[in-house]
């Protein structure tokens, strides 16, 4: 990967990170302040994306590891905080 790439790559996850432990902390106060499962689930979906962005990054940039399983880390840890994130918008 050429150094101009790996840059951009840093930056957005960096962003990513920043953007999501955002709406994560903001979410669970929400839930502290009205107890409610739903915006619990919604906390925990955003922070479970947020930390696979994180893993891939970390398995993409400092492990001597196949970038595959970067993608394939994230890709799973989307996957299940997209499905609390749309639990939360049906629980009541």
């Amino acid at each position: 990967m050429s150094p101009h790439v790996t840059t951009l790559v840093t930056v957005f996850k960096t962003l990513t990170l920043a953007l999501g432990g955002t709406i994560t902390f903001y979410s669970y106060r929400a839930y502290r302040r009205t107890d409610a499962p739903a915006l619990r689930a919604l906390a925990l979906g955003f922070g479970i994306v947020t930390i696979g962005a994180l893993l891939a990054g970390v398995v993409d940039q400092l492990l001597p590891l196949d970038a595959n399983l970067a993608l394939l880390v994230e890709s799973a840890f989307t996957v299940v905080g997209f499905g609390l994130v749309l639990y939360s918008l049906y629980a009541e």
